[in-house]
């Protein structure tokens, strides 16, 4: 499939389940001074996540154009020493706010993946964080992935924007390429699970609702 193809696909799964279908926001955030550059889909929602802006909808789906090139979402230093890593590229990412949480995300991403692209189970792998029980029970008891192919990862599996914001826990899919890049485990889909805020080094606040993001 051509990425335009990939693209479509998404934007179009995801409406079917009642997500608004959003523009890419600008690539310089217009009201965030902690972000030089839009570095994640999430960004145009984070006053969402918040609190402190309400939209007339609880699902959303985009395609966001982003650009990490410093900060601490900064690739530029692997560029050409991985294949996968990029200075500007499309996010596709799905967002709740306050509606569906864990369950239906899990679900929602194996779907998109097993039965829209048809990629192949054996082939994907999942990760959850160390502390997250329930998303490891739904991965194993109600989607059926095999435990063997299931990890459980601290810092790697813990998402935050940055110093301050929105963070949270966060369960990924990986598609294994070892056959073409030896050791090659790329996230084909990653499901942050933010119930909490970051306001410094040591202080995490539980947000008003749930979100999932991406």
């Amino acid at each position: 499939m051509k990425s335009a193809e990939i693209r479509d696909a998404f934007l179009n799964y995801f409406a079917s389940k009642q997500h608004k279908i959003m523009p890419s926001s600008s690539l310089v955030p217009g009201n965030d001074p902690t972000l030089l550059f839009t570095n994640a889909g999430m960004v145009q929602f984070k006053d969402v996540f918040l609190g402190e802006d309400r939209r007339d909808y609880n699902r959303a789906v985009s395609s966001q154009r982003c650009v990490r090139a410093g900060g601490k979402h900064n690739d530029l230093e692997n560029v050409g020493y991985t294949a996968r890593h990029h200075t500007f590229f499309e996010m596709l990412g799905n967002f709740s706010f306050g509606d569906y949480f864990k369950r239906d995300a899990i679900a929602f991403a194996w779907q998109f993946l097993t039965q829209v692209l048809e990629l192949p189970k054996e082939r994907l792998w999942v990760t959850v964080h160390i502390s997250d029980d329930e998303a490891a029970e739904i991965w194993i008891n109600e989607i059926g992935v095999d435990p063997a192919r299931l990890s459980r990862l601290d810092e790697d599996n813990f998402w935050q924007m940055g110093d301050t914001g929105p963070c949270g826990p966060c369960t990924e899919i990986f598609w294994d390429m070892a056959k073409i890049f030896p050791g090659g485990l790329p996230a084909a889909k990653t499901m942050i699970l933010i119930a909490i805020s970051r306001f410094g080094t040591w202080c995490l606040c539980s947000l008003s609702a749930t979100v999932v993001a991406r």
